[in-house]
Parts: structure tokens; C-alpha cells; sequence
């Protein structure tokens, strides 16, 4: 049976079923976005694309923000390749203001044209840590490790351990050229063992690796619940798990023959995105990101090393630190241009040696 209402009811209820519309629709369209979807009393929003890792130091420092300068900050995570790819595919309608990516990302984001000089003060951050011609800088330093499920001894586990079919379907790491630290991984395998040698190593362990995964993050739950026995990671994002969610993982760097460890800097780097819709503000939001206000409770907050370099010796606080981790690991050094410029070919011969 269809119900008549008397005109003014009837308009009240048009009215009604208006607002929810629309309110479902904005819920959608933040859905989509794959953030955290926020706006101000001001009105005024900045969006920040993300590598994931950093999220809870984010929260806090955004709405700081928020609270000094009335411009909320939406939020979108994702794998660090994924970041810039959305970035590129959306340059028919900029929705991202700031990006923050692992390298060789960011550094592709520049090659790309996907990035602007922000005219952001970055003085604080030492010459290596940024790009000369001012279309990036280190937003918080950070470095490449593994992690294993408390049943594994890593107190000197060798990389030829991880080969053993004792790890067969235990074993994960982040792939290549769609995540930060899984690129890293490779990068780190042919600074040891020379670029055949990575690719030989690597093809050997595809017998035990479960399959690609395009973010690092996810690898964390699998490791903690046993799922997986080793995955890669880095300090910070790993040391932040255990801390803010008691995750039982250990943290180690593997070993060569020989029995030493290293490991290569898996930065998060930031810049300004072309095309940014809310430029002005997003050079607030750069701007106070480097402050020393918030970088230095980088460490105590978010297990990472500041980018400024007056306050890279400051404690992390309580636990574990960055610091003390990488006692007696060697830090190797990388030249992130030149990755990019061999990563199209490093990537198609690691597709073909692991058959992925």
C-alpha cells in the first residue's frame, strides 16, 4: 500500500532523506579517499599520502596542528610504490597536498614531475638528507631490519639461515619495487653480494617465501601470531608495534658468513605534491613537521631518528631504541638516484630470477 503524507509532512520527510543522502555519500567519498577523512571548524583540510608506519606519531602531531592553526589533516596509508602511483593517477585531479614516501619513491615522485619546490625552511636537515633543489627533504630517519616470531633464535641468525626448509611457507617479505623496505631488501642483497648475487640469493629464497605483499605493515600481525616465523621490517614501525601493541616479535638484522650484520636507511621523505589543491597550508603543516617541537619527540613517540640534526642524539625514551639496535650493525650507504635509475631493470631481473 503507498502511503499519502499531508504537504508539510511530506517536506519535512523529503528534506530528511535529503541530509541522509548526503551525508552517506560524504561517508563514501572518505571511504574511497582510503583516509581518514577530517575537516576543521574553519573548514580548512590538508591530505597527506602516506607510507605506512607512522600513523600514531601523525595523530598527535596533526592535531597539534589542528589545535595552532584551525586546518585539520586527512590521512590516506599505503605501500610506499603505492603512494606515488595513486599520486600520478590522479594528476588529472590533485587530491593529495603533502607526500611522504620511503626511496627510491620519492625520488621517483620527482623524476616523475609529481613534486614542486615547497620554499619550506629546511636549513635544520643536513645536505644528504634533502634534495638540493628543494623538492624533498627527510621527515624522520629510519632503517632496514627483520623481524621473527619468538619460537625462531635470532641472536646470530645468518642470511644462508633463511634458505633452510625449516622456513619453507614461514617466510615473507614486502616486494620489490612496490614497497619501501622490500625494495630496500633487494638493495641491501646487492650491496653485500653484488647484483647477480642478490638475484641468485633471492631466487633461492622464493622456495620458502610465501608471496608478494605490497606493504610491510601487514607482515607485523602474521609474524606476532605465528603465522609467519620471519618477515623484513624496519625499526621503526616495528619497535612502535611492540610498544603500542605488545606485539612479541624480535627485531634483528641477519648475518653474512663472516657474522656481520648491516643495513641500509629506509628514511620517510617529504614533499610538496604538484598540484596540491591547499598549497599554502599544506607548507604549514611541512613546516611544523620539521619543527623541533615535533621532531624531537620522534623518538620517544615514534621509535625514529629526527631529521633535524641537532637533536638526532636525543633519547627515544624508555625500551628499546633505534640507537641501541643498530649497535655493531655496519650502515651502509646508498645512492638513491642511482637506484632509480637502475630500478626498472634491477626490477625485471628480479621478476625473472624469483618468478614473480
Amino acid at each position: 500500500m503507498r502511503t499519502s503524507y499531508p504537504p508539510a509532512r511530506l517536506a519535512r520527510t523529503l528534506a530528511r532523506t535529503a541530509l541522509l543522502f548526503a551525508t552517506a555519500t560524504a561517508v563514501a567519498a572518505t571511504a574511497a579517499c582510503g583516509g581518514t577523512g577530517t575537516e576543521s571548524a574553519s573548514g580548512k583540510t590538508v591530505t597527506v599520502y602516506s607510507a605506512d608506519g607512522v600513523g600514531s606519531w601523525y595523530q598527535t602531531q596533526f592535531a597539534e596542528f589542528e589545535k595552532q592553526t584551525g586546518i585539520a589533516v586527512n590521512l590516506v596509508e599505503a605501500g610506499s610504490g603505492e603512494v606515488v602511483n595513486r599520486v600520478d593517477k590522479e594528476q588529472a585531479n590533485p587530491q593529495a597536498d603533502v607526500v611522504v614516501t620511503l626511496p627510491p619513491f620519492i625520488q621517483k615522485a620527482k623524476a616523475s614531475g609529481l613534486l614542486q619546490d615547497s620554499g619550506v625552511d629546511t636549513s635544520a636537515v643536513p645536505a644528504a638528507d634533502k634534495d638540493a633543489e628543494g623538492k624533498y627533504v627527510t621527515l624522520a630517519n629510519n632503517y632496514l631490519c627483520f623481524i621473527a616470531n619468538p619460537s625462531v633464535d635470532t641472536t646470530a641468525i645468518p642470511w644462508d639461515d633463511l634458505l633452510k626448509p625449516d622456513f619453507k611457507g614461514k617466510l615473507q617479505y614486502s616486494t620489490p619495487g612496490q614497497a619501501g623496505d622490500g625494495t630496500a631488501v633487494l638493495i641491501l642483497l646487492q650491496k653485500l653480494l653484488g647484483k647477480q648475487g642478490a638475484l641468485d640469493y633471492l631466487n633461492k629464497l622464493q622456495a620458502n617465501n610465501v608471496g608478494p605483499s605490497s606493504s610491510t605493515g601487514k607482515l607485523q600481525a602474521k609474524v606476532d601470531k605465528g603465522e609467519l616465523s620471519i618477515a623484513n621490517g624496519d625499526v621503526q614501525m616495528n619497535l612502535t608495534t611492540i610498544k603500542e601493541k605488545g606485539a612479541k616479535f624480535s627485531v634483528f638484522f641477519p648475518a653474512t658468513a663472516d657474522g656481520k650484520k648491516s643495513t641500509v636507511a629506509v628514511p620517510y621523505v617529504m614533499g610538496l605534491a604538484k598540484g596540491a589543491p591547499h598549497k599554502d597550508d599544506a607548507k604549514k603543516l611541512m613546516e611544523f613537521l620539521l619543527s623541533a617541537e615535533a621532531q624531537k619527540s620522534l623518538g620517544s613517540d615514534a621509535f625514529a631518528v629526527p631529521a633535524r640534526a641537532e637533536l638526532r642524539a636525543a633519547p627515544a625514551g624508555s625500551g628499546p631504541s633505534p640507537s641501541s639496535l643498530l649497535q655493531g650493525v655496519e650502515l651502509l650507504p646508498v645512492d638513491w638516484n642511482t637506484v632509480l635509475t637502475d630500478l626498472d631493470g634491477d626490477l625485471a631481473a628480479y621478476q625473472k630470477a624469483t618468478g614473480s
